[in-house]
């Protein structure tokens, strides 16, 4: 869910933060697992289709690659220091840049509809102040932001 809300609100800024790739991926996740139903139905009903996405598990070659790197919870971003040399400065949690004491976004899955929901408006929450960070980064890529 992330991914697809990051990836269209970045649609809609100017370059160069609309020419930026968005990519989901998970530490712990497993190569082609089929996306839940509850977060295709959250999705669909702010008008974006998930349906086709599988899940895809996080390689060096992306943490390589990645200009910035965002993390539902503190776990992830420690399970990624352990698992990968990571060679960007810019390691955050999605809603770290927000003026709030919810910094973590907990994983849905297993919870009823209403959870997801959640979860995605959590999300769009964070979206502006992380599309800041990302202007910033993207001015300044050596230079961490906090």
């Amino acid at each position: 869910m992330a991914a697809a809300l990051t990836a269209h609100a970045l649609g809609a800024e100017p370059a160069p933060l609309s020419d930026l790739t968005v990519l989901s991926s998970g530490v712990s996740a497993y190569d082609g697992d089929r996306v839940s139903a509850n977060s295709v139905a959250a999705l669909k009903k702010v008008g974006l289709d998930i349906a086709d996405h599988v899940s895809r598990r996080l390689t060096q070659e992306m943490v390589n690659d990645a200009l910035a790197i965002f993390g539902m919870t503190e776990s992830h971003r420690a399970l990624l220091g352990m698992q990968f040399d990571v060679s960007t400065p810019h390691v955050y949690l999605m809603r770290e840049f927000l003026d709030s004491p919810e910094r973590e976004i907990p994983d849905p899955f297993g919870y009823n509809f209403q959870a997801y929901e959640m979860t995605r408006d959590s999300m769009v929450e964070a979206i502006p102040s992380l599309t800041t960070a990302l202007k910033k980064i993207k001015e300044n890529p050596e230079t961490p932001l906090l």
